[in-house]
């Protein structure tokens, strides 16, 4: 079975994650989509196949070079799909030779997939391409690279002339709500280094990421009937207006690129008695971040000096810039970028705008920067994927288990 035969048949489980639902995982379709992988896992022979009551599958490929000192590496990719949009009934379709024009996804809707808005779909120029039919996401993000993995471990298999040590793999739930780390047993695990595949174009490798927090500041009004109101109401949408426009207009996602922090507000919900802001804070910089957090602490002192105790604040850290536990040990990265050069891949490394699971688990003791799956637009109906770039995936895993048997 090809990557392209897996992937298209992964797609098809509906794989959404839920913050609401205070479940791990946190709804039933990850489970669903885990147990048919564990019964390929164990079709193909491998062995250590363990799938908890929280959806964490893991396998081995036992190592065959003879060598007990080489080192378990694994390669990890996540089971659930974005909230942001519905993965159910998803209908992928292959764009044979793509000429540069405009996709159709969906010609009853007018939903179009074009290069003027998405110009990187002129760097795929010739390729072939999966594309949605414009109503739900794709889920490229991450179960190409489920397909990767799975594929690259069944050509490990039956090539036994390429020599590696023993390989771990795993895929957890829950990583699109930030939690796909959290009841992850590093130490069942058992790799002294992994890489999640879990990124976007062809080429990209990354090490660092943002560090992150949410924020939930809290505005208590007081309501007074409008007509008699006059220095009674306390408006608390009004006073949370104040509270916005204080932060710098210009450090906001939408003004910012590259290792540029922001503070991004995400909702808000208010009536007079009580308005409440949700920020999210990120910066790749640790110092820059924990300024980001006391500037809001110092703006809530600020609000309540004109209006005692109207704002209230949490503060609470969601993951680190794994950087930090990665430049130890940078053989990390030079193995992979070496592994992209072996099979004709330029390595693009790059810091993420985001986070990732491999973020979390390098601060529970296991090195995991990330690779591309080759995936691009996540999240969403424009989501696409190059097959040239999930085929070129899985040869980095192959040549990165390979490099590793070496040495």
């Amino acid at each position: 079975m090809t990557v392209v035969d897996r992937f298209l048949q992964y797609v098809k489980f509906d794989t959404q994650s839920d913050e609401l639902t205070n479940m791990t995982p946190s709804t039933p379709g990850q489970m669903i989509f885990a147990q048919h992988l564990e019964t390929e896992l164990r079709n193909m022979g491998l062995s250590d196949i363990s799938l908890d009551d929280n959806g964490y599958l893991m396998a081995t490929l036992p190592g065959n070079n003879g060598n007990p000192d080489t080192p378990t590496i694994g390669f990890i990719a996540h089971l659930d799909t974005s909230p942001d949009m519905s993965g159910r009934h998803v209908s992928p379709r292959i764009v044979e030779r793509y000429d540069g024009n405009d996709i159709t996804l969906n010609a009853t809707e007018g939903i179009v997939l074009s290069p003027s808005q998405f110009p990187e779909l002129l760097h795929y120029v010739g390729q072939d391409l999966i594309v949605t039919d414009g109503n739900t996401l794709l889920g490229a993000d991450d179960k190409a690279g489920i397909a990767e993995i799975i594929t690259a471990i069944d050509f490990l298999q039956k090539n036994p002339q390429i020599k590696h040590g023993d390989i771990r793999i795993a895929f957890n739930p829950d990583e699109e709500i930030g939690q796909g780390a959290h009841k992850f047993d590093v130490e069942r695990f058992g790799a002294k280094w992994a890489y999640t595949m879990d990124g976007g174009e062809i080429g990209e490798l990354e090490y660092e990421n943002f560090n992150a927090a949410v924020a939930k500041v809290t505005f208590k009004g007081r309501n007074v009937h409008p007509g008699y109101a006059k220095h009674k109401m306390l408006n608390s949408m009004r006073v949370a207006n104040e509270f916005i426009i204080m932060l710098p207009r210009w450090e906001t996602p939408e003004h910012t690129e590259e290792r540029e922090g922001f503070y991004h507000l995400v909702s808000i919900e208010g009536s007079v008695e009580e308005t409440t802001l949700t920020y999210i804070i990120r910066d790749h910089d640790r110092d820059r971040f924990e300024r980001r957090k006391k500037e809001l602490e110092h703006l809530c002192r600020k609000i309540n000096n004109e209006f005692p105790d109207c704002a209230s604040i949490e503060i609470k850290d969601q993951y680190y810039n794994m950087r930090e536990k990665i430049e130890p040990v940078m053989h990390v990265i030079e193995i992979a970028e070496q592994a992209m050069r072996n099979v004709d891949v330029t390595p693009k490394v790059v810091p993420i705008r985001g986070g990732t699971d491999g973020a979390q688990l390098s601060f529970k003791g296991l090195p995991c920067p990330n690779i591309f799956a080759g995936g691009l637009n996540f999240h969403g109906r424009f989501e696409f994927v190059p097959i040239p770039s999930m085929e070129k995936a899985t040869e980095v895993i192959v040549e990165i288990a390979r490099l590793v048997g070496q040495k």
